[in-house]
């Protein structure tokens, strides 16, 4: 019997005896990272941005609705307060001294007074005012809240208490309550009511020294107010 010999084929042994081939990719320029990095950033910025705007449109709809996009007959009985005013970062006080952050006050609309704890007669017609034209509001009443910001350390008359039944009744430093509201030019910081939106602006101060009369033209105010916020403000907080 006659061996075998085992070879390979020429065109494999070719094959085998070639060198090995490698691929070199070329390594990024540092200026080219750069340039992609900041690429990536500017388009995650530009997200974000339109992300924040689709949030807010609405309420910038209703602002815009209201402020300009109005018929020229209308006039507002309120002054408008530009641009408007946040909360302060404070702490007040309520009946009971318990601390109360006035940043809790957001998330609904309010409809603010001034004055002594000793409440004198203008300081109660401002409470009157207060309740009835939150009550007017109707179903749209439940969107609003009235706060009584007291400057002083007066005690409140106990006939006084039956009428602060769900209202907010704060005691904060004159000087926290100047450096948020300014009255009229000649006019005291009582003498008016304020109304501050649910960001926690104060947007509208009412003329000083409501009557009735008076309190219809704030309550057609209040009712565009609601009006041009109903698509993002709900009731409640």
């Amino acid at each position: 019997m006659s061996g075998s010999k085992l070879s390979n084929p020429p065109e494999n042994k070719q094959r085998l005896d070639a060198p090995l081939g490698m691929t070199v990719h070329d390594m990024p320029q540092p200026g080219a990272v750069a340039q992609a990095d900041g690429q990536r950033t500017r388009m995650g910025r530009f997200k974000m941005l339109a992300v924040m705007l689709v949030c807010a449109a609405p309420v910038i709809a209703s602002y815009f609705t209201y402020y300009v996009v109005r018929p020229e007959s209308r006039r507002n009985y309120g002054e408008l307060v530009t641009p408007p005013k946040p909360l302060p970062a404070v702490l007040a006080t309520d009946m009971k001294g318990q601390a109360v952050p006035m940043g809790s006050l957001k998330d609904q609309w309010l409809l603010v007074s001034v004055g002594s704890g000793a409440c004198n007669e203008a300081c109660q017609k401002n409470l009157y005012f207060q309740r009835q034209l939150r009550e007017i509001l109707g179903k749209d009443k439940e969107r609003m809240d009235r706060v009584w910001l007291i400057q002083d350390e007066a005690p409140v008359p106990e006939s006084l208490l039956p009428a602060l039944r769900d209202m907010a009744v704060l005691r904060l430093p004159a000087a926290d309550v100047q450096a948020w509201l300014s009255p009229a030019a000649g006019q005291a910081l009582e003498d008016h009511l304020y109304v501050v939106d649910p960001m926690g602006h104060w947007m509208m101060r009412f003329p000083a020294h409501m009557d009735v009369a008076s309190a219809s033209k704030a309550k057609k105010d209040l009712e565009r107010l609601m009006r041009a916020s109903a698509s993002w403000d709900k009731d409640g907080r």
